[in-house]
């Protein structure tokens, strides 16, 4: 490879790291504002679980659409146009009262209330970025990726308290301080495009194949029917666990104010950014799917404690070190995936395991309102975390003995 090459091959890494950084921002930003958004303009829990799931079923669309067809309209062309829709999205937002519209609007503009970004434009990151880095590197490149996302996500999340912010300082109302952070929002999203309009043409993948998918080696089409149906499992078990859900426990339960909820947010995504980097660490020495379930666990018994805990601040500690754990299979997941399947098959490996992912994130919602306000508050928290339990002792006893490239050259 030559020097050109190498660096426009770094260039783009920086540009997609970048990217997803903006991007995370603004779902941070939207993952604790939503649920707190609709509350102020009158909507009850199921409304708000109608709203979320309704982005979520629209970013799972836009998922699907990219699975088979991103690296056909080019991987460059669909991030910039995931991005102007995620923009208007927002701005759609603030002229929208009735739910029926809410619900449109949020499943257009694919609104994320679950506070992690995992949509359709991940899954085209987690395809590019292989090819940036050899194996060794791999699961260090997918941490960074992982730390810059969590990272947007804190600030993102901090970023929350600026409605009431902003009405204190220009004296306006809370109502039109949450408009002006909605358009903080948009702007976001443009920057993550105008980032991705500066991609090479090498990103792209140019398939030369017929039909929506690459043809799938044997072992590749059994793991990812596998691993694919095991990650929904996890994802609906996420899907009861969104931030916007969650905002909205603490401040039901223990009315926790915005500033509060948004500081430990911002707190919960810093340790989420910690866990990614001891995640690449702890990976290279007991492997990536010992990492992934062997963190995970601890983090689901931490959730239970946190819907047991009597007072916010003991809540708050408990899910803080639920949250130093619970994404440590983040990258170490990624990573994975994108080992046990050919370089060729990449794009639909990420696509189709994202998509059942924002599958499952986007279905739990729906019900979650249902079960809190009709069952009780609480009850997404229990499913949620038994839910993922019983993920990670399927998911080791189906994969534990599949390794990838760099830990099969040390057997």
């Amino acid at each position: 490879m030559t020097a050109l090459a190498q660096r426009s091959i770094l260039r783009d890494r920086r540009l997609v790291l970048a990217a997803a950084f903006l991007r995370a921002l603004a779902t941070g930003l939207m993952g604790v504002l939503l649920g707190l958004y609709l509350a102020r303009h009158g909507f009850d829990a199921v409304a708000i679980g109608l709203v979320i799931g309704s982005g979520l079923s629209g970013a799972a669309t836009a998922t699907l659409i990219v699975t088979f067809f991103g690296d056909r309209l080019g991987r460059r062309f669909t991030l910039v146009a995931l991005a102007l829709l995620a923009a208007l999205g927002g701005v759609a937002l603030l002229v929208t009262e009735h739910l029926t519209a809410v619900c449109a609007v949020a499943f257009l503009g694919m609104v994320n209330g679950a506070g992690r970004d995992r949509a359709a434009a991940v899954a085209i990151d987690q395809a590019i970025l292989p090819a940036t880095m050899g194996h060794a590197g791999r699961t260090r490149v997918f941490a960074w990726y992982n730390v810059l996302q969590d990272a947007g996500h804190a600030v993102g999340g901090l970023a929350a308290a600026l409605p009431v912010v902003i009405a204190r300082l220009a004296g306006i109302t809370e109502l039109t301080g949450y408009g002006w952070t909605l358009g903080l929002y948009a702007a976001l999203c443009l920057a993550a495009g105008a980032l991705y309009l500066a991609l090479s043409p090498a990103i792209e993948a140019r398939p030369n194949h017929e039909g929506f998918m690459p043809p799938l080696a044997p072992e590749s089409r059994r793991v990812i029917a596998h691993i694919s149906a095991l990650f929904a499992v996890d994802s609906i078990a996420g899907g009861f666990l969104g931030t916007a859900l969650l905002s909205y426990f603490f401040f039901e339960r223990f009315g926790a104010a915005e500033g509060a909820i948004a500081a430990l947010f911002f707190a919960a995504r810093v340790a989420n950014g910690i866990s990614h980097l001891g995640a690449a660490w702890l990976a290279a020495r007991i492997g990536l799917v010992n990492t992934m379930v062997f963190t995970h666990i601890p983090s689901s018994l931490m959730l239970i404690a946190v819907a047991l805990a009597p007072e916010f601040w003991i809540a708050a500690a408990l899910f803080l070190v639920r949250e130093l754990l619970v994404e440590m299979d983040v990258p170490t997941r990624q990573s994975y995936v994108m080992a046990v399947v050919r370089p060729e098959e990449r794009t639909f490996a990420s696509g189709v395991t994202s998509l059942v992912r924002l599958g499952g994130w986007a279905a739990a919602p729906f019900f979650a309102g249902f079960l809190m306000q009709g069952v009780a508050l609480a009850t997404p928290l229990f499913l949620g975390a038994g839910m993922k339990i019983a993920y990670d002792i399927l998911l080791y006893q189906e994969f534990r003995h599949l390794k990838p490239p760099e830990e099969s050259a040390g057997n």
